[in-house]
């Protein structure tokens, strides 16, 4: 089955987002775990992950872009974004609010900071997968 310009650019994003923070909650993890709750000894571990983040995009889009012609959006990859992301947004939401209510309950700031990047990541995640469905099933 063809794949267009914009399914494959969910899928290189989806796989970047996967990777980078996939592996900056690996490790994120561990530090927690190991007592690390200083938000600054999370800072260079961030930054990588980003770093990555934004290679695996740029080099999976640059090779998709020359071994692909880019169609450009249209109206149906639009309604896939717009549908996907309303899903997702209820994931953030959720996220958000349950680490406010972790600001009152006076829970540390690096686990607050975790759980929205967490939030965020999953939300991102989400968004990415029902894109996918979204392509694959028709819409």
């Amino acid at each position: 089955m063809h794949a267009s310009f914009e399914e494959k650019s969910v899928w290189i994003q989806l796989i970047g987002t996967g990777v980078g923070l996939g592996a900056y909650f690996a490790i994120a993890g561990t530090m927690l775990r190991n007592g690390v709750t200083e938000l600054p000894a999370y800072v260079p571990l961030f930054v990588i992950a980003v770093i990555l983040i934004v290679i695996i995009n740029a080099v999976g889009h640059a090779v998709v872009a020359i071994v692909s012609r880019k169609e450009g959006q249209d109206e149906r990859d639009r309604l896939i974004g717009w549908r996907a992301e309303s899903n997702a947004a209820w994931i953030l939401g959720v996220g958000v609010l349950l680490a406010i209510t972790g600001l009152l309950l006076a829970v540390e700031n690096v686990w607050v900071a975790h759980l929205l990047l967490l939030s965020l990541f999953l939300a991102e995640v989400v968004k990415q997968v029902m894109q996918l469905v979204y392509y694959r099933r028709g819409i």
